[in-house]
């Protein structure tokens, strides 16, 4: 059975328009079930304020790569990097916050064309680790708490306060000698 593409005004009437029968595309999916994209698991609830202002910022140790005194780069050079770092990382920011912006419609429309654009689902290449399942693989083994590893250190930059003149002068001191 072959169906006929809608008319130009039932068109201009929808925002979607999804491809013929006989383009290559799956059918489309129900809006009604979550995405695969969408966690299942509740979230855990936010610690108290008061908990969370007791907790100072855990500091990383140097790698093990740092510069050496001899290859340490000119304070210009480091102040341009830290510079750069800072409006890409703002930057990313933003872009996130339009990406979850746009995703709040995407992730809703069904698979098809809509307007100039193609609609896909693909399954992702990444696979992670079924916490739940470990969990209960462990809990029925007697095992214990599973172990888990921190992630690796994240480099943060942010402007510093102004220092006094002398200070600096002292500071530069105590690093030479």
């Amino acid at each position: 059975m072959q169906r006929s593409l809608p008319s130009i005004a039932s068109v201009a009437r929808t925002t979607r328009r999804f491809a013929p029968p006989s383009a290559p595309s799956p059918p489309p999916r129900a809006c009604s079930a979550p995405p695969a994209t969408r966690s299942a698991r509740p979230f855990a609830p936010a610690a108290p304020v008061v908990e969370q202002a007791q907790q100072a910022p855990v500091t990383a140790p140097d790698p093990a790569d740092v510069y050496s005194d001899e290859e340490m780069p000119s304070v210009e050079t480091i102040e341009a990097a830290a510079k750069e770092y800072d409006r890409a990382a703002d930057q990313a920011r933003r872009a996130d916050r339009g990406k979850r912006a746009a995703r709040k419609v995407l992730d809703r429309l069904p698979v098809g064309i809509c307007g100039a654009w193609v609609v896909e689902r693909v399954t992702s290449s990444r696979e992670t680790a079924d916490l739940d399942a470990i969990r209960t693989t462990y809990k029925r083994l007697g095992l214990g708490r599973v172990p888990m590893k921190r992630c690796a250190p994240s480099v943060k930059v942010h402007r510093a306060k102004p220092v006094p003149a002398v200070e600096q002068i002292q500071v530069a001191e105590a690093v030479a000698a």
